[in-house]
């Protein structure tokens, strides 16, 4: 986050392009990518050229910001700050600055070695199959034969990450444009939602039910006693094996 932020203002680099350099995994790079849009200090926008291409415009501030604060400072012009106070000066010529520069600051820390790129996973059966399903989603979706290998392949790193095919599915369809907005390049858009693997939701575990405790299966007996007398009833009885006894006419068996 700092080093992007010590970027130049006229600098294009996306966050994942500085996180590379940096030496961050996909996987890390995902869950801080996740945790800074969270918090607002990360906003992403989506946006379709003019001939059709997709692209992503990014905004990273040092401090949170609402939706409609990184909205109006992304279309905004940035003000410009309050005049100095007294008279305009001349400028100086054939003089020294009065404090020498010691050392050069750079921009951004050096450059790390680069990372290798992690391998692109193979297509599967089960990711074909997702594939297909996803294109029946939406009549717009016509991609080219071509493509389709690709996004298999790409559909398979979800289902490697944990993902449900239920779960892809409705990543697209959140991901797409309204239903009145034409898609121009359709096999672009889901190459676009696909490649971005985010980590797959961990399920609450069920919660065991309460053990009950056993003075809770006891009941008081109805009969007379000196002391109440607690017994374990084996139906609906009220009464202790004692009394139910002393309750038997003489000579009946138990």
């Amino acid at each position: 986050m700092t080093w992007q932020l010590s970027l130049p203002d006229d600098a294009k680099d996306p966050l994942s392009k500085t996180a590379r350099q940096a030496g961050i995994g996909k996987c890390a790079f995902n869950r801080a990518k996740g945790e800074l849009k969270r918090e607002g200090y990360l906003h992403e926008w989506r946006q379709q050229g003019v001939r059709g291409l997709w692209s992503t415009v990014q905004l990273v501030s040092n401090v949170p910001l609402k939706p409609e604060q990184a909205l109006a400072l992304r279309d905004g012009a940035p003000a410009g700050g309050n005049p100095a106070a007294g008279e305009p000066t001349g400028r100086t010529v054939g003089r020294h600055p009065e404090k020498p520069v010691l050392e050069n600051t750079p921009h951004h820390p050096g450059t790390p070695p680069e990372a290798e790129a992690p391998v692109a996973p193979a297509a599967t059966e089960a990711g074909r199959q997702l594939v297909a399903t996803v294109l029946d989603l939406e009549p717009r979706l016509r991609v080219p034969r071509g493509m389709l290998p690709q996004l298999a392949a790409l559909a398979s790193a979800w289902l490697e990450a944990g993902h449900t095919p239920g779960g892809v599915r409705a990543h697209v369809q959140r991901s797409l444009p309204g239903p009145k907005q034409p898609i121009l390049k359709p096999g672009g858009l889901l190459r676009y939602i696909l490649s971005d693997v985010p980590p797959a939701p961990v399920a609450e575990a069920a919660r065991p039910e309460p053990v009950q405790p056993r003075i809770a299966r006891l009941r008081e007996c109805e009969g007379v006693h000196t002391q109440a007398r607690l017994f374990r009833p084996e139906g609906d009885e009220e009464f202790c094996g004692e009394c139910l006894r002393g309750q038997m006419p003489a000579g009946a068996s138990t």
